[in-house]
């Protein structure tokens, strides 16, 4: 049994009492690498994923009310997109807030590369892919501690915070702001593919 991350191996441990071999999920570091940073003409936030409550999006639409400078762009579909919307009008930055709805693998890296900051809230991660895609294609990025997110702040260019609260979010993204990530330094599939053949041919 294979897990991505130290997180999962321990809910695997936890809830069924099993050891898992750790191998984390890889990122096609060349797809994000030095592509046209997408246009939108002004400066913007980001969130990506699939629009669940858990993800924390309506966390990051609370807090721009405060930094009328950045404008948010939210890739991904899912049920709760009509709340969020409810929340974008409850707090007043109906043109500030943009649903890309789905976005396809080829546009996205030029979307990560235009962000000032990607952000991901979400209180549960087995593996963060998004966060990888996204230090990939150059952009800061923002965490919650939560689950495997905890694990991509040892990466340079993350800052992660312990709260959704609107002050730790604001104080989170003028932190990540100022702060350049290394590509390079991604996971990659190659650095995990012989492990991975190697635990299957042990079997």
């Amino acid at each position: 049994i294979i897990s991505v991350s130290k997180w999962e191996n321990k809910k695997i441990k936890d809830d069924f009492g099993i050891e898992t071999e750790i191998i984390p999920n890889g990122i096609e570091v060349e797809e994000f690498l030095d592509v046209e940073p997408y246009e939108h003409g002004r400066q913007y936030l980001l969130c990506v994923g699939r629009l669940e409550k858990y993800k924390g999006v309506q966390d990051v639409i609370r807090a721009i009310v405060n930094l009328p400078a950045y404008d948010l762009l939210i890739a991904g579909s899912g049920p709760y997109r009509d709340r969020l919307e409810e929340v974008v009008k409850e707090e007043g930055v109906s043109g500030r807030v943009h649903f890309l709805g789905y976005v396809s693998d080829h546009a996205l890296p030029s979307l990560y590369s235009g962000a000032e900051v990607f952000i991901t809230l979400s209180s549960f991660e087995s593996f963060g892919l998004t966060v990888g895609e996204a230090l990939a294609a150059g952009a800061p990025c923002l965490v919650l501690r939560r689950g495997a997110l905890v694990d991509w702040e040892s990466y340079k260019g993350v800052i992660g915070i312990d709260t959704k609260e609107v002050e730790d979010v604001i104080d989170g993204i003028i932190q990540a702001e100022s702060l350049s990530s290394c590509p390079q330094s991604v996971p990659r599939w190659e650095d995990h593919v012989d492990k991975l053949e190697q635990v299957y041919r042990a079997e």
